[in-house]
């Protein structure tokens, strides 16, 4: 087991200065570019050693899934530093064992990465650019002794004009950047192509925007700005400025996600995206999500994340404390930013509250558990997933909403969460990290009563979120339901290759009552039938209550079932109350702030 002895406080400017060992030193080069490898170099000191132990990590932090990294690996060879070649045994899926190594004083470990997923978490490798995160690429000494500074030197290839990384370089110079230990170097992913560039100053630290893709289509200059306007806004909501220089990595080819890092995050998009405003604020709150995890887990973390175990899962029930009050936050600062409309805002709050309610799974797994089995659920969504399961990210963002009303409530408005988590900042950041029941307790400090059975409540049982306390408070109200008359069948599907296929069936849904299974065919309604794209016009000839046949076909054999439809359930819109009092409105604005000049918008 790896257990690092740094943790990820350490800053970047702080690099060791009372190393275990030698450094182990890495050279990263790309002969092979256009079929998607990299080549690594590892120069690992002996240090006395009669064998030693190297090892990948199955994992990344921040996405939390074993992913095997080690399945990308091929051609492992050792040699002496004097160049001959050395009894290499794999022993475990990313362990292998170097042994008789006589009078070397170093190991010289040869590997090939082959990297094509254009994700966060992994390696992307193609002529033009390369994206490197640290897990999926350096092997480290397994069980090492102490603190030990990892060096990375990078070979470009030629027409790649730079590299960039939050890792500092190393003296001397050049592409040659070093790490204080191997958490800082899984933490700071490299983006090596000729992206365009924007640097920024916020709080007297520098910032840099990398993108990578845009054409001619991506405003760089107006990503920038934006991006400013939320660093300003974080920089405030915290505080405190906890790195030197921070880099965004913008991969602008046509994929999304992002992953957060001590001072650095990689983020995604489409080249279109900034085009269409609905896409472009999609963008700018992954950034401003990733942007807070700066401090809310990579410094205030649980205890369960940090020192990581890179060979196993590292479970906890607070990643709804970590990702979901993130995710209530990231829209929350965006319009606090003043880059959202107020409509636009509550649109976004009310889009968290409409995914819990189209997941059945609420009444069968609470916040802190949907939390714990994240591991081995949250990445591996199936068709039965909803009906099972909720999102930590959506219900966290739900109730991290209803925590901030209720600290405003029971303080009459003179506290709130941004309180609680300054505070859990001050006293749980570092080394020392929080327990679930630690948070829960320091949030009734804030709130000045026992939120123990509030908590008990709404993140460790699977009773429904009560919105009315948060609605009255802050002057809304949910939308009053839509007077709909089509039926509701209860599924979801998808058009492959022009037929119409069950992808899930919600749980006791009417389609769930009457037997339809995922991977039906749909082929008629009463006798007549349906195409893949005309399901919903379809049903909106029927009323609910409505009893239809259904023409199926499941694996290959067709048959009927008869199914009931139901009323569509009503997913929840917040909007402006019209008959809050003054009082109300003034808690509102409280909690909204003050959009810049031309943000504003009047609620409809």
């Amino acid at each position: 087991m790896l257990r690092a002895l740094l943790t990820l406080a350490i800053g970047l400017g702080s690099i060791a200065t009372a190393q275990a060992g030698e450094p182990i030193v890495y050279t990263l080069s790309f002969p092979d570019a256009q079929n998607s490898y990299a080549d690594v170099e590892a120069r690992i000191p002996v240090e006395g050693r009669t064998e030693l132990e190297v090892m990948m990590a199955v994992w990344t932090p921040g996405s939390y899934l074993i992913r095997e990294y080690a399945r990308h690996v091929e051609q492992v060879a050792a040699t002496s530093d004097s160049g001959q070649p050395l009894n290499l045994v794999k022993t475990r899926k990313n362990r292998w064992r170097i042994s008789a190594l006589g009078a070397a004083s170093a190991v010289v470990l040869r590997y090939k990465v082959y990297g094509r997923e254009m994700s966060v978490r992994t390696n992307w490798v193609e002529r033009d650019f390369a994206l490197i995160n640290g897990a999926p690429t350096f092997m480290t000494l397994a069980d090492d002794g102490g603190p030990r500074s990892h060096i990375v030197e990078v070979r470009r290839p030629e027409g790649w004009a730079a590299v960039h990384t939050a890792l500092p370089r190393a003296d001397g110079g050049g592409d040659r950047f070093v790490a204080a230990d191997f958490d800082t170097l899984v933490d700071s992913p490299m983006l090596l192509g000729s992206p365009r560039t924007a640097e920024f100053e916020v709080g007297g630290k520098a910032h840099l925007l990398v993108d990578d893709g845009g054409g001619d289509v991506w405003n760089t200059e107006q990503a920038a700005a934006d991006v400013r306007r939320i660093i300003e806004t974080q920089q405030a909501f915290w505080g405190t400025v906890p790195y030197d220089r921070y880099t965004i990595l913008n991969v602008i080819h046509e994929s999304r996600g992002g992953l957060e890092h001590l001072a650095s995050t990689v983020v995604m998009a489409s080249r279109w995206h900034q085009r269409l405003r609905p896409r472009y604020l999609q963008w700018l709150r992954l950034v401003s999500h990733e942007y807070f995890h700066t401090w809310n887990v990579k410094r205030l973390r649980p205890v369960e994340l940090g020192p990581f175990d890179y060979e196993r899962e590292n479970h906890s029930r607070s990643l709804w404390i970590a990702e979901g009050i993130t995710s209530y936050y990231d829209a929350l600062l965006l319009h606090r930013a003043g880059l959202s409309t107020v409509d636009e805002y509550l649109d976004m709050l009310s889009d968290r509250l409409r995914a819990v309610a189209r997941t059945p799974g609420r009444a069968i797994r609470s916040l802190e558990l949907a939390s714990f089995d994240a591991w081995i659920r949250y990445y591996r969504k199936d068709e039965n997933w909803s009906n099972t399961d909720v999102s930590y990210y959506d219900k966290g963002a739900a109730v991290a909403w209803l925590l901030d009303a209720r600290i405003r409530a029971a303080t009459n408005g003179k506290k709130s969460l941004d309180d609680a988590m300054r505070t859990a900042y001050q006293r749980f950041s570092g080394e020392r990290g929080f327990r679930t029941e630690a948070f829960y307790a320091l949030a009734s400090e804030v709130a000045g009563s026992d939120l123990g059975p509030w908590f008990a409540h709404h993140a460790a049982s699977t009773d429904p979120l009560d919105y009315a306390p948060a609605l009255r408070w802050l002057g809304l109200r949910l939308a009053p339901a839509r007077d709909t008359k089509a039926g509701w069948l209860g599924v979801r599907s998808a058009d492959r290759g022009g037929r119409l296929i069950v992808r899930e069936v919600v749980r006791d849904g009417p389609a769930w009552q009457g037997g339809v299974n995922p991977d039906d065919e749909i082929i008629a309604i009463e006798g007549y039938r349906v195409t893949a794209g005309g399901l919903g016009e379809r049903l909106e000839q029927y009323r609910p209550g409505t009893r239809i046949e259904l023409l199926i076909a499941r694996r290959e054999r067709m048959s009927t079932l008869a199914v009931v439809l139901g009323e569509p359930p009503q997913e929840p819109t917040i909007e402006f109350d019209p008959q809050a009092d003054a009082r109300a409105i003034a808690r509102r604005t409280a909690w909204l702030g003050t959009p810049a000049a031309g943000a504003q918008k009047s609620n409809k």
